[in-house]
């Protein structure tokens, strides 16, 4: 997917930073967007281990909102379309952006999250993460979180593609978490159950899904004060990207991948196949309605 040229960079709501320590408020509970260290987390959960020994902790520390330094990317390199589709981490920001315009139309009393683009580690209002956790947003800043080194782990260690729809789905994703923030239905994902039909998986599939509506009102959503669109029209290459992504962090192929075992009991992001088919079903309608994976009786695994 290609952005407007014409299209401008807003990073005002972007921080960036290089390595830091650890510590945090410890409010409120990142979520993931299946990706990066959903591996560690699921062979931990595989293996009966509690995840929270396993992940990355930092030491003591204070949560800084902004804690940028020199070391991080630098943010006021993005600036116009044309730098979205040369920079990554301008890509991203340009992905927020795009977001944003789509949900602002979609949502009443739509707000914006904040985006963090940052190397090795960071602290945030949920706890210190590290690059290792991949990327996730955090409830307690209203931010999410992005080292840009991932999306090559994305292809050479979970067998992604590496279009750039498939590295804007992360970030559409990673956006529909706030969206459930938003609702007041991100907190179910701790609640119930859990397993292939637990509310983990359920809150993970309906990301996926607020992603697929976002990619079908990309190419036609146009940018407040420019008046040109955010995005080129989407190929059928563009579609095929983001549903690499999809698949390739579907619990059930991380699992196959680390163990030679799939338990299901064990998922917390839905299989290769439920993740495709609700990122396809926010594509096909448009329709954020449809996209009610608590109520759904077939998750389509």
């Amino acid at each position: 997917m290609t952005f407007n040229e014409g299209m401008r960079i807003d990073t005002s709501t972007t921080s960036s930073s290089g390595g830091g320590g650890g510590g945090g408020g410890g409010r409120g509970i990142a979520v993931g967007g299946g990706i990066g260290g959903l591996l560690i987390v699921v062979v931990a959960l595989f293996l009966g281990v509690d995840p929270g020994t396993v992940l990355p902790q930092g030491g003591a520390g204070q949560y800084d909102s902004q804690g940028a330094d020199s070391s991080g990317f630098d943010v006021s390199q993005c600036k116009t379309g044309k730098d979205a589709n040369d920079i990554l981490g301008c890509r991203i920001i340009a992905t927020g952006n795009s977001v944003d315009g789509v949900w602002s139309q979609l949502m009443q009393g739509y707000t914006r999250p904040k985006i963090r683009l940052f190397s090795n580690q960071v602290q945030t209002a949920c706890g210190p993460a590290t690059t290792d956790v991949g990327p996730f947003y955090c409830p307690g800043d209203k931010t999410a979180y992005f080292d840009t080194s991932f999306f090559q782990v994305l292809v050479d260690q979970f067998g992604s593609s590496g279009g750039p729809l498939a590295q804007e789905y992360v970030v559409a994703h990673e956006f529909g978490h706030h969206v459930q923030d938003l609702q007041g239905t991100l907190g179910r994902a701790q609640q119930g159950p859990g397993g292939a039909e637990g509310n983990s998986v359920r809150t993970e599939l309906q990301a996926d899904c607020y992603g697929g509506v976002w990619a079908h009102y990309a190419a036609i959503t146009k940018q407040e004060g420019t008046d040109v669109t955010f995005l080129e029209p989407l190929t059928d290459k563009d579609i095929q990207d983001a549903l690499s992504a999809a698949s390739s962090v579907g619990d059930d192929r991380i699992q196959q991948s680390s163990s030679g075992r799939v338990n299901p009991e064990s998922w917390t992001h839905g299989s290769s196949a439920a993740r495709q088919y609700w990122f396809t079903e926010g594509y096909r309608t448009g329709d954020p309605s449809q996209c009610d994976t608590f109520s759904a009786q077939d998750l389509h695994e």
